[in-house]
């Protein structure tokens, strides 16, 4: 059985601050997740769909929190799902609970646009 997951990597901590420095796309977004949250579940689609729309402008990962605790404290998540959107790797946007595609969409939208203006 094949899934269309498959778009969206998972990262473990040992690489996490290598994706979010060294990705060649200058917009990460990481969707903090577990495989026994529901809300996660419905998440899981959109950031799909945001890596397929974005591609090769945005780079879409997931951190299952369950096996990179360290990294979801760090940041000082509470609850997931829990969606951190970095821009030249630093945290430009935290978007935590379900929320609609656009809301993503947007914000990733938002961080491209003030790369595009400061890079020219």
């Amino acid at each position: 059985m094949s899934t269309d997951t498959d778009i969206v990597a998972y990262v473990q901590e040992s690489e996490f601050d290598t994706v979010l420095n060294g990705s060649e796309e200058k917009v990460v977004v990481v969707d903090f997740t577990a495989t026994w949250c529901g809300p996660c579940r419905l998440i899981s689609p959109l950031m799909d769909q945001l890596a397929e729309e974005y591609k090769g402008r945005a780079k879409v990962v997931k951190v299952d929190v369950d096996s990179n605790k360290p990294i979801f404290k760090r940041f000082g998540l509470r609850s997931i799902p829990a969606v951190l959107i970095f821009k030249d790797g630093d945290l430009a946007e935290t978007i935590v609970g379900v929320s609609p595609y656009e809301q993503f969409s947007e914000a990733v939208q938002k961080l491209l646009e003030v790369v595009s203006t400061t890079d020219s």
